[in-house]
């Protein structure tokens, strides 16, 4: 190697020496101790929402965090380059409401410009979507998820306490006019409360492209689980073979979450998310870090560590990323399971980001 080159490869920065030498060719700091490569990070941009979901916020709302303890947008994008840098090929910008965060437009085009990010994503409640699209699409948004727990209007308002609902729908429509294909569709299923709209929900899948995903309810802080709300996933796919006992089970990447079907000659299709009944711990590959700058490894799982005092104290790239991956590797091999996870302190889901 000629001096020069030599020179110039140890000032690499530390982060660039590190791949370099030892975590190619994916992060040792983002693979934990059963095998897992984390390539997928969901970023919580804000604890507030338009909305107050009744399975996600207490009824009595929660105490937010001051603004000055979250992250501000530069914190979010040097952790965003950090884990890019690291392998994460996909982030998620989530909340609260991700798009009552007022530079939200900025931090997707600048997330844009990171080498090696191949999907930006964002989960909203669809209030400021129709409106705010074209502008997103423009900045580099390329996957949509949208939370929808009902197609009748004065139901959707019970749930999420507020109106709305023709604002949601308006924002799914200019989703798929806008090219985005699958519109992905949440819905929290939930025994007494929105469970006999399944097949209605299945038939939107017949024309527009979409993937309505149906959610087991799960429980967090405040929002009063109870095990005979849940509706499981055997039971939800029951119910709707016996309207389309054609339903076929489609495949997915092994990293993917939802169970996938499609009524045969329908544009859109199905996918069941089972985190409580059938859990999906073995491929997870993903890390979360909250709005006030706490990386969580696992939903359900209650330890968490504060990447934004770590960034405050002045720490440089690689002590940083020590700190990430012993967290990383703490990661369990599962969560505890329903019964024990009702149980357990954990934050509300406002306040986690999803």
């Amino acid at each position: 190697m000629d001096p020069l080159h030599n020179a110039m490869s140890c000032c690499l920065y530390p982060q660039e020496r590190l791949r370099e030498e030892s975590i190619l060719p994916f992060s040792a700091f983002l693979t934990d101790n059963f095998g897992r490569r984390h390539s997928y990070l969901r970023m919580s941009l804000t604890e507030k929402c338009n909305l107050r979901c009744q399975y996600c916020m207490p009824e009595d709302g929660v105490k937010l965090t001051p603004r000055s303890q979250l992250l501000s947008t530069s914190e979010v994008l040097t952790l965003a380059r950090l884990f890019v840098q690291e392998g994460v090929e996909k982030i998620r910008l989530t909340g609260g409401e991700p798009l009552i965060r007022p530079d939200v437009l900025d931090i997707i085009a600048e997330l844009r410009k990171l080498e090696g990010l191949k999907t930006i994503a964002v989960t909203t409640n669809g209030m400021n979507l129709a409106r705010l699209l074209p502008k997103l699409k423009d900045a580099g948004l390329n996957l949509i998820n949208i939370s929808l727990d009902s197609l009748v209007p004065a139901k959707f308002e019970f749930i999420v306490r507020r109106k709305g609902f023709h604002k949601v729908i308006e924002g799914i429509d200019k989703a798929i006019e806008m090219g985005y294909n699958p519109v992905k569709v949440n819905c929290v299923v939930m025994r007494g409360l929105n469970e006999d709209e399944l097949l209605d929900f299945v038939a939107l899948t017949e024309k527009k492209p979409l993937e309505v995903r149906f959610i087991e309810y799960m429980p967090f802080d405040g929002n009063k689980w109870n095990f005979k709300k849940m509706v499981s996933y055997q039971e939800m796919l029951d119910h709707i073979r016996q309207q389309w006992p054609n339903l076929e089970k489609l495949q997915t990447g092994q990293t993917e979450t939802a169970k996938t079907f499609k009524v045969p000659g329908f544009k859109g299709q199905v996918g069941f998310i089972t985190s409580m009944s059938d859990h999906f711990c073995g491929s997870c590959n993903r890390l979360r870090i909250t709005a006030d700058g706490n990386l969580k490894v696992c939903l359900f799982g209650n330890s968490e560590v504060s990447l934004r005092d770590v960034l405050r104290s002045g720490a440089s790239n690689e002590e940083l990323l020590q700190i990430i991956g012993a967290a990383v590797g703490r990661k369990k091999k599962q969560h505890a399971g329903m019964f024990s996870i009702s149980q357990m302190k954990n934050r509300p889901m406002i306040l986690i980001g999803g």
